[in-house]
């Protein structure tokens, strides 16, 4: 039996009868949670950013939030395991440059491993692939081009992973293959969503990965982006618009936000466009 909780996720990922653990299934999860839950850092802006426990991100992913990576994954990888996928949390790191070797921790990422073959899952980068990859070095195409790598070069798989995003702000993601629990992102979590330098304190952000596009929202600038390199880009210029397109674009639930809610949030996104705005002049 599946719980009401765990019922109402799959409802908003448009999942009625997930079935057995299968390559499939896991494909067909993954594909659906991307097209319709965005990362998002909406509380941590209004300054109550909520818990990285899984159970309240099930809860929360379930009423119509989003979140960002720790919320993401974590409560993927507590509907996968209440499915019977056997799946592994990872200690990850956001890379600026491809060449990096650095770990951070200031991503969690996972692995599912069906039928003795290994699958890199992530539904917490945004931006990341629509669906699993085999966690073996190659590149994939999906829609966007991604690679994999061990970490550290050939004879390293055992250490690590990267994970190629091209075209991405963070064209690189590195992560250890030894498992992590929970609790390791603790300390990295309050650091992001509290410490005035974190770029979750700085800017509002939503992406979402539909079939063959990206959609992403950075403070007032709304991007639809193809594959083939293609931009629709335009700028919201009220309230009005900036809480549609989190409705429809994105299709985060508003039921939470407050009237003071909306306007706090609305002087944030627009003290850090017209900082934007100032910054492109100098």
């Amino acid at each position: 039996m599946i719980s009401d909780i765990y019922t109402e996720y799959l409802s908003r990922i448009g999942i009625t009868d997930p079935g057995s653990p299968s390559v499939e299934g896991l494909f067909g999860l993954t594909r659906a949670h991307l097209a319709r839950i965005p990362f998002e850092n909406t509380e941590i802006q209004l300054g109550r950013p909520p818990g990285i426990e899984p159970e309240l991100s099930v809860r929360r992913l379930a009423e119509g939030r989003g979140g960002y990576c720790f919320h993401l994954n974590g409560a993927f990888a507590a509907l996968l395991q209440h499915l019977g996928y056997h799946v592994t949390l990872h200690l990850g790191g956001m890379c600026a440059t491809p060449d990096s070797q650095e770990v951070s921790g200031n991503h969690l990422t996972l692995t599912v491993r069906i039928d003795g073959q290994a699958y890199f899952v992530d539904v917490g980068l945004g931006d990341g692939p629509p669906e699993p990859l085999p966690l073996r070095e190659g590149l994939y195409v999906r829609g966007f081009r991604y690679g994999l790598r061990p970490l550290g070069g050939p004879d390293f798989a055992d250490t690590g992973w990267t994970l190629l995003n091209e075209g991405s702000p963070f064209p690189a993601m590195n992560f250890r293959s030894a498992p992590a629990a929970m609790a390791d992102f603790a300390a990295e979590h309050l650091r992001l969503s509290t410490a005035e330098d974190s770029p979750f304190l700085q800017s509002f952000l939503m992406l979402r990965r539909s079939a063959g596009a990206i959609d992403r929202l950075h403070g007032r600038i709304l991007v639809h982006i193809d594959p083939e390199g293609g931009q629709d880009k335009r700028e919201l210029a009220s309230p009005e618009e900036l809480f549609e397109a989190m409705s429809t674009v994105f299709g985060r639930e508003l039921d939470d936000l407050t009237p003071a809610d909306r306007d706090a949030l609305w002087v944030r996104v627009q003290r850090a466009h017209e900082a934007w705005l100032a910054s492109q002049q100098d």
